[in-house]
């Protein structure tokens, strides 16, 4: 099976990652597939087993990580900041020397606890070799609970690096998680409809303080 050759989407889902994530790869000149007649991505799965590092001994793992980028709204993905962030991350691993093993990211509150690449951070930090989560800032992994999160990844030997120390808090996204709060509680009160009239309520009002020049 080592001397066949697979799909860029069977590649992804064998070593868990995204599609973009692997051309990221390929950028970056990480994992380098060949092509076909009609230019299409094929990865050798022996390749694909070397870089999961299957029965990795424990040195190896140390240098093993993830990369976890997160924004918070599709504005900000569409005006390709997630996708800048990813590109800082990539390259601080590959100045360290580590072995990314996936490339997972999500569009979504930092307040948010059912994210898919969260989710997907966490199984793999049970489940394969590796020795660390890599994120921009803290508040890219979670905007409140940091600490249990790296209580939970260090019982599994998995240590979280966090680029910048400095604490960096875009006004717009601590908008969002103020209405994600908002909404959530008043769901809970009024209801899913209430919660989203309270929400739509709370837009406007710091839609109105923006254009009065009011510091939200």
């Amino acid at each position: 099976m080592d001397d066949q050759f697979v799909s860029i989407g069977k590649a992804a889902k064998m070593i868990g990652m995204s599609i973009e994530g692997l051309r990221k790869w390929e950028s970056a000149g990480i994992l380098i597939p060949v092509r076909t007649l009609t230019n299409q991505r094929r990865y050798r799965v022996a390749d694909l087993h070397a870089l999961m590092h299957e029965d990795v001994p424990n040195a190896a793992k140390d240098t093993r990580c993830i990369l976890y980028a997160r924004v918070s709204t599709k504005k900000q993905q569409d005006a390709g900041n997630l996708d800048r962030q990813l590109g800082r991350l990539t390259a601080f691993a590959a100045e360290q020397r580590w072995t990314v093993v996936a490339a997972l990211t999500d569009v979504a509150s930092g307040l948010n606890e059912k994210r898919r690449g969260l989710h997907q951070l966490l199984d793999l930090a049970r489940q394969e070799p590796v020795g660390m989560v890599v994120v921009e800032y803290r508040d890219r992994l979670a905007r409140f609970g940091f600490a249990y999160l790296e209580t939970f990844l260090h019982a599994f030997g998995v240590r979280v690096v966090v680029m910048e120390q400095t604490v960096k808090d875009d006004p717009q996204e601590l908008v969002e998680d103020l209405i994600a709060i908002t909404t959530s509680f008043s769901a809970r009160i009024y209801g899913k409809r209430g919660g989203k009239k309270v929400a739509a309520t709370v837009r406007q009002v710091m839609a109105t303080l923006a254009q009065e020049g009011v510091p939200e």
